[in-house]
């Protein structure tokens, strides 16, 4: 089994990157294919609406900007499952994630959202600072990520209080996804 894991923080060795390396350390236990994308390193344009919100995206499937996305699309593409850990800002995702899912869900729209249809997904939301806003990021996630015709393996909320006890559950979420 291979498995991408996206995480949209800027700190690489932060909350958010240390929930991704949990499941995929669960994965590699089991004998599955790892791949970390720390998303904020890639070079990634928000969507331009071009033609007016019906460009080669929607009739081709093919965004016209030049950057990073496709090649990421195409990783997601050759895998069986994504994880997708994002921070919260402001009870929501992260403004990198929120600029990827944005341009994926319109290319997406062209397949009839049936690209990922059989491919499970694994959210993660990890509040830090005041703790708050996870759920409510988690639920904006998922929104997307049901959208784009994942199956939903796990929905995963956490806080720098609970980050010690999540941790060894997501390793063991990791483990359980490659079994199942």
């Amino acid at each position: 089994m291979k498995v991408v894991a996206i995480q949209s923080s800027p700190n690489l060795d932060g909350l958010t990157a240390s929930l991704a390396r949990a499941v995929l350390k669960g994965v590699a236990a089991e004998g599955g294919e790892t791949e970390l994308v720390h998303l904020n390193r890639l070079e990634l344009k928000p969507c331009i609406a071009c033609d007016g919100g019906w460009g080669k995206c929607r009739s081709e499937g093919v965004c016209i900007l030049e950057d990073d996305f496709q090649a990421l699309r195409e990783k997601i593409g050759e895998a069986d499952a994504l994880v997708f850990a994002t921070p919260v800002y402001w009870h929501d995702l992260s403004e990198s994630a929120k600029v990827f899912l944005d341009r994926l869900r319109r290319c997406e729209t062209h397949g009839d959202f049936k690209a990922f249809a059989s491919k499970r997904a694994i959210g993660i939301a990890s509040a830090g600072g005041s703790g708050r806003g996870a759920v409510r990021a988690l639920y904006n996630l998922e929104d997307y990520l049901r959208r784009l015709g994942f199956e939903i393996f796990d929905l995963v909320p956490v806080t720098r209080v609970s980050k010690d006890h999540k941790l060894g559950m997501l390793e063991h979420v990791g483990r359980r996804l490659v079994r199942s």
